[in-house]
């Protein structure tokens, strides 16, 4: 069935590169942007594809679409659009924080979750939207994650606490799944407990068996440094991080750990000379794991947010706000995102 329904991408926060990024990728990749939508703004997303004109490359058709499903007939290199938020009204000016762009980065989102819970899109890939603007709009979320995961618990009718999702960040050569997410790292240490690293450990095994077809080897970073030196360094490792690891053993989870967090992801890390020896690691916080990664290259980072109801993949860089209006932005990371998207949607379809 997911065959037969077009994925959607939100417009991000507009004065951001978002549309940039948008509109570069249905120009550079019509195969695979092709039965893609932008849920968002038609002027926005008309003003992105009309700044990457130039001298013997006209500025890429925008059509307006109705629903979803007329997505899948639009011709390559025409950039459907669905209005899923009012007309800003007023101009946006590029690398400028406004509740304005907040809101339309945000209400783009729910859109596109909701369309998603009620399988009416094949996935969501959302471009990047700017935490204060989002803030600014009157969202009480830190960000899309959060978000995502509350749209899910309402549609699911269930309690937040009772959809727990993680955030994933993949590339050709590692992958990461986070314990915490945004929060201070005070607080992200805190949050390091049993429970926690349990079921995280449970989301990555779940989420990377369905996408490799087998279960996935799991290496487990420590939170302090040599992964505490038999407690010399601190009792985190030994009291909370092993015990879960031995609990998520017992219920079939490949998992081992806890590793030194220096040296864990140089050793699953995969390159052409040699396979990794994890396939993702469990690193207890957010810059843990994703410094990693992203030092390996943002143009061919991927998030993911693993334990939704829905498939949701973005690029693994911000709003750029510094870049943004210049034409200088690089759509890499979203044509990954968008690849992802796909195979995560229609695996065994």
């Amino acid at each position: 069935m997911k065959r037969f329904l077009a994925l959607a991408i939100t417009l991000g926060d507009p004065a951001g590169i978002g549309p940039e990024i948008i509109a570069r990728a249905f120009r550079d990749a019509p195969e695979l942007t092709q039965g893609c939508f932008v849920a968002g703004d038609l002027g926005l997303v008309r003003q992105a594809a009309q700044a990457l004109e130039a001298p013997g490359r006209p500025a890429l058709p925008v059509a307006l679409i109705e629903a979803p499903a007329e997505a899948l007939a639009v011709p390559p290199r025409c950039i459907p659009v669905l209005q899923v938020v009012r007309p800003p009204g007023e101009a946006i000016v590029p690398g400028q924080i406004s509740a304005l762009a907040g809101r339309i980065a945000g209400d783009c989102v729910v859109w596109a979750a909701r369309a998603a819970l009620r399988a009416e899109v094949a996935a969501i890939v959302t471009a990047p939207l700017h935490k204060e603007a989002l803030a600014a709009a009157g969202y009480a979320f830190p960000g899309h994650t959060e978000l995502l995961q509350a749209e899910a618990a309402a549609h699911l009718g269930r309690p937040v606490a009772e959809v727990p999702v993680r955030m994933m960040l993949a590339n050709d050569e590692l992958r990461t799944v986070l314990v915490s997410i945004h929060m201070s790292l005070r607080a992200a240490i805190e949050a390091v407990n049993f429970e926690g690293v349990l079921q995280t450990l449970r989301i990555a095994h779940d989420s990377l068996s369905a996408l490799l077809g087998r279960a996935p080897r799991i290496g487990v970073a420590g939170l302090n440094p040599h992964a505490g030196e038999g407690g010399l360094f601190g009792t985190e490792e030994r009291e909370i991080i092993a015990p879960a690891i031995e609990a998520a053993r017992s219920q079939g989870i490949d998992a081992s750990g806890p590793h030194a967090p220096d040296t864990v992801f140089m050793r699953a890390r995969a390159t052409a000379l040699r396979a990794g020896e994890f396939d993702v690691v469990v690193a207890m916080y957010h810059d843990q794991g994703l410094i990693p990664v992203k030092y390996l290259g943002v143009e061919k980072g991927v998030n993911v947010t693993l334990g939704l109801p829905l498939v949701r993949t973005s690029p693994d860089h911000g709003t750029a706000f510094d870049i943004a209006g210049t034409g200088r932005a690089d759509a890499s990371s979203l044509l990954e995102a968008i690849r992802m998207a796909r195979a995560l949607a229609f695996r065994g379809a």
